[in-house]
Formats: structure tokens, C-alpha cells, sequence
């Protein structure tokens, strides 16, 4: 059989109506291919499927989704993941409910290479961009793909950052690929898919349906060796994934903020819970064991053949804000903010709660 013969055949199967993930999985567990599960009657299919779905499956898709989606793959840097796939990622085989299917838009070898899931407030402060725009972008730089999801706030941060460094970034969305939610988003989404991957597991005309996110943050996390906390209210959909990441095995980080900001109230529960405090992107390098990040020089040596540094000339002897530094060193805080993260990996200055720094002297 073909391979446009292949895709139809998983296409057909998983656009008939009623069909979600679990009774796709229960049916090629049962018949082992998408074709052998579309050859069957409703004699086989009974134990498997209810009376009204094998009514849809074995009347097929809509004609027109279906066209659509045959378009939609025609279309440069559009593809179709499914479990039958060599690449299909070894990560989300490890969870309970691997997506049978997933929509690809951009470079979908990334979904093979080591991810850190990054998600927290869509209402994020200043200061919480900023953190996860550059925690973002060391880990990146370390080798690590940033996965998050499409919203405002940190998952925007996190992959400006992520796109920033040289392991790219992916977004796993709730909707269908045809679409971008939220609207606000688009011009990160074109760099997404020009220089990192979106994903879904939900076919094209998909509306972001609250129900959808949730079902997406097992995908965050399980694309992830770890996953970081940014900002979160108690409430927040963060927590989700935090838990579902617990629930999969996977690391799970959380970044201390005000004991005064709701939005610091989830990631203290975390971290009560048993999430590791992380202060710096070292923090969460080291606790993964990963080898491949650059070895920061000892500060001893690196001053010694180094020139002055007006940032590190702005530091007093005290803990100082990055509020402090931008108006003693002249610098705006995007600026400033990737200064700082450099400096604290080569070791000359430490991350404090509530947003403070230390000179290490």
C-alpha cells in the first residue's frame, strides 16, 4: 500500500465521527492498522465500539474534511504523525494515552529530540516574561527544545526564548492547525513554524474548546523530560500539567516568587508539594543531569582575563533588583535581563527569591 494510501486510511479512521483518541488506540490494539480496523463489520467492531459509532465509522468522514485534509498535507512543512511512524517520539509512547495521531506544522524532527516543557500564568507580570523569556532561552542553549503551549503570558515568553537558542521550541495547541489561538499570537506562530514546530492532536476546524487544553497538557509534559512553573494562581491550568507530569514521571520545577503575588501561591504549592525550587536555568540543568551544557568557568579565572563589566560594576555588595540595575546601568530590562542570565551562568552573580541578585564575589 501506498503511503498516500497509508494516510487516508488513518485519516478516514480517525475523522469518522465519535471516534476520539481511546477508542482509536482500543481499535488498532484490537486490529493492529488503521486499513484492518476500515476492512472490518459490525460483528467485529461490536465489542469495541458503541452502536453509534460504528454507525459513523462505517458510513466514513465528511467528504469535505476529508479533501481538506488531503489539502492541507499537500502544503509545505504540513505532515501527519501517527503511531506507525519511525519518528514518532519514543516520550509520548511512555504515557498512558499516546495521541494515535498528531498534525504536524514546521520541523517535526524536533518532537525526537530532549524537550523542557515551560507553562505558567497567562496574566503573567513583567517579571515573570522576562524570567521565562530567559530561562527559556538558556535552556534552549543547552540543547533542550522548549515545549509549552500557544497561550499569552509565559507560554509566548517561553518560546520567543526557546526560538532565541539553538534547540528551538514547540507549541502544543488545542485547537485544529488550520487555526491560531489566540489571535494575538499569530506572528509568533509564522516564527514557530518557520524555525521550530506546531503540533495538535485535533483535526483541522477544531475551536479552541475550553475541554482541549487539558487533553493538551498531557502532550506538554510528556514531550518533557521536565516541566517549569513560572507563575501560577491556585488555580491555574499550569497546575494540571505539573500534576500530569508528576503522574508520568516526569521532573517537575517551580520558580519562587512574592509570598504577596497570587501568582506565586501555585508554584509555592508546588514546592511544598515536592517540586524543585529553581532559581537559576543551572538549577534545572543540574537536578536533569545534563551533560551537554557549556561548563561555566570559575569565577576566579574568568575575572581575572576579563574586562569590567558595567553590570557587575552596578552591584553594591547587597541584593539588587533588576529594577535597580536598569536604572544605574542605563539599560532597558529585556537587555538587562539576558546580561543577567549570562552572568549568572558563567557564575559571577546568584539568583535570588523575589527577583533579586547577588554578586559572587
Amino acid at each position: 500500500m501506498s503511503s498516500d494510501a497509508d494516510t487516508d486510511a488513518w485519516l478516514r479512521l480517525s475523522l469518522a465521527a465519535g471516534i476520539g483518541n481511546t477508542s482509536l488506540l482500543r481499535l488498532l490494539t484490537a486490529f493492529g492498522s488503521p486499513e484492518a480496523v476500515l476492512s472490518c463489520g459490525r460483528g467485529a467492531l461490536a465489542p469495541h465500539l458503541t452502536g453509534a459509532q460504528i454507525d459513523a465509522l462505517l458510513a466514513g468522514p465528511d467528504a469535505a474534511e476529508l479533501a481538506a485534509a488531503h489539502a492541507w498535507l499537500g502544503q509545505p512543512g504540513n505532515s501527519l504523525m501517527t503511531l506507525a511512524d519511525a519518528d514518532y517520539p519514543q516520550s509520548l509512547l511512555e504515557i498512558a494515552d499516546p495521541p494515535a495521531i498528531l498534525y504536524c506544522k514546521g520541523r517535526r524532527g524536533l518532537l525526537g529530540q530532549p524537550g523542557l516543557g515551560v507553562v505558567g500564568s497567562r496574566n503573567a507580570t513583567a517579571q515573570g516574561v522576562r524570567d521565562a523569556e530567559a530561562f527559556a532561552q538558556a535552556l534552549s542553549d543547552a540543547g533542550l527544545t522548549i515545549v509549552s503551549g500557544l497561550a499569552l503570558g509565559i507560554d509566548a515568553a517561553a518560546h520567543r526564548g526557546g526560538l532565541a537558542g539553538t534547540g528551538s521550541s514547540v507549541a502544543i495547541v488545542g485547537t485544529g492547525l488550520d487555526r491560531i489561538y489566540p489571535a494575538r499570537n499569530k506572528a509568533l506562530a509564522h516564527q514557530l513554524v518557520e524555525r521550530g514546530l506546531i503540533v495538535s492532536e485535533f483535526p483541522l476546524g477544531t475551536a479552541p474548546l475550553p475541554g482541549h487544553f487539558p487533553r493538551r497538557n498531557r502532550l506538554i509534559s510528556g514531550l518533557s523530560r521536565g516541566v517549569l512553573v513560572v507563575e501560577a494562581a491556585p488555580d491555574s491550568g499550569s497546575l494540571i500539567t505539573a500534576r500530569v507530569a508528576t503522574e508520568q514521571g516526569r521532573e517537575v520545577f517551580a520558580m519562587p516568587g512574592s509570598i504577596h503575588s497570587p501568582l506565586s501561591r501555585g508554584c509555592h504549592a508546588l514546592i511544598k508539594q515536592g517540586a524543585k525550587l529553581v532559581e537559576s536555568a543551572a538549577d534545572i540543568l543540574d537536578e536533569l543531569a545534563w551533560h551537554t551544557r557549556l561548563t561555566p568557568p570559575r569565577f576566579a579565572e574568568a575575572s581575572a582575563h576579563s574586562p569590567a563589566d558595567p553590570v557587575l560594576d552596578a552591584f553594591d555588595g547587597a541584593p539588587t533588583t533588576a529594577d535597580a540595575l536598569a536604572e544605574r546601568t542605563g539599560l532597558t530590562l529585556d537587555t538587562l535581563s539576558a546580561k543577567l542570565l549570562t552572568l549568572e551562568l558563567e557564575g559571577h552573580i546568584a539568583s535570588l527569591p523575589g527577583g533579586r541578585y547577588q554578586k559572587i564575589h
